[in-house]
């Protein structure tokens, strides 16, 4: 098997300070080194960066796909989690009454590559999904 190495994504925030506090104190992320227009932070293990883009477009109008009968924000990022962390993180969002753009649930259920899921917002409109799999075979399966 891979050694899997964690992946570095940088995305736009019109609000450092807000993506601080929703990355820090929502999703526990430990904040790595920063500037004035950067901020990085530790996702489960992965390089996660928030860059200032200033007048960054807060029309929050997404495009959509369906998958499963959901209507998929894209773009959107986030992390395949263990799936104690999956429902221990869901659990936590539902305490800070996140507001879910597709609530927590199991998708292709009784299917290959059945797994859990949700979508959520950050302060910018940035779209994030985390996910499991119980059986992290069917990750890539057809």
């Amino acid at each position: 098997m891979q050694k899997i190495m964690p992946f570095h994504v940088a995305i736009p925030v019109h609000d450092l300070d807000l993506a601080r506090t929703f990355y820090t104190e929502v999703l526990q992320c430990e904040e790595g080194r920063s500037s004035d227009q950067w901020i990085d932070f530790n996702l489960f293990g992965h390089q996660f960066v928030v860059h200032h883009k200033p007048n960054a477009d807060q029309s929050n109008q997404q495009h959509f796909n369906e998958v499963d009968g959901q209507g998929v924000p894209v773009p959107h990022y986030g992390v395949v989690l263990a799936w104690e962390t999956w429902e221990a993180l869901a659990e936590r969002l539902k305490e800070q009454q996140i507001q879910f753009q597709i609530e927590p649930y199991i998708r292709f259920k009784g299917e290959v590559g059945e797994q859990a899921t949700m979508f959520f917002l950050d302060p910018s409109g940035n779209a994030l999904e985390f996910k499991a799999f119980k059986d992290m075979s069917t990750l890539f399966a057809k």
